[in-house]
């Protein structure tokens, strides 16, 4: 079965989706997807490692076999946590097209899409960018530096209107899109380049 879920396909299940890269995975993916799973009333997370991210070199991408072992250890021992990658077994590249295969794959789940900050700060340069706030609710989680200027780019912009209110998150998964929460969160220190730094110079 497709699923990384033993659930299946018609439990009415409420999944946030936190794409990447994972190059590596560290605590700091973790302690995002904990945030997502309390504040956003989710059953499950599901970390999507990417096969290549679009916007990212190939060179000093460790495999996605490496990756996804990488992230299933960071995410050991808690079962509402998943790492995946079944974007490759999907075919998908894009975001957007993983998301309607989703849908398509599992019609009764409510998926959310999670992302940092950094990432809604350069969204215009995603594949279908719109297309994705159409399909699913949108979480967006701070990540310093970037959050003020995230709220400043131009996808925040345009998709002002749908913006709700924090305090609201907790019912985000049963929002009909276009809908989307910025959540102010507790930091976290750890960084894939700084990881990926440290370990070129051991």
């Amino acid at each position: 079965m497709l699923a990384p879920s033993p659930w299946g396909d018609n439990r009415a299940v409420r999944i946030g989706l936190l794409g990447g890269s994972f190059n590596p995975a560290h605590a700091g993916h973790r302690h995002v997807a904990e945030i997502a799973l309390k504040r956003l009333r989710l059953d499950q997370v599901w970390l999507l490692v990417s096969p290549q991210n679009p916007l990212k070199p190939v060179a000093g991408m460790a495999p996605q076999a490496q990756r996804l072992d990488w992230t299933n250890r960071i995410l050991a021992g808690h079962p509402r946590l998943i790492g995946t990658g079944l974007e490759a077994r999907l075919g998908t590249t894009y975001s957007a097209h993983t998301l309607v295969k989703l849908r398509q794959r599992f019609p009764k789940a409510r998926f959310v899409w999670l992302m940092g900050a950094d990432n809604l700060a350069q969204m215009t340069r995603w594949r279908q960018w719109k297309r994705i706030f159409a399909l699913v609710p949108i979480a967006i989680l701070a990540r310093s530096p970037y959050s003020r200027k995230a709220l400043a780019a131009p996808a925040a912009r345009f998709m002002a209107a749908y913006r709700q209110k924090a305090t609201g998150a907790r019912g985000l998964a049963a929002h009909q899109p276009p809908a989307w929460v910025f959540l102010h969160t507790r930091l976290h220190p750890a960084s894939a380049t700084a990881l990926r730094a440290a370990h070129l110079k051991e």
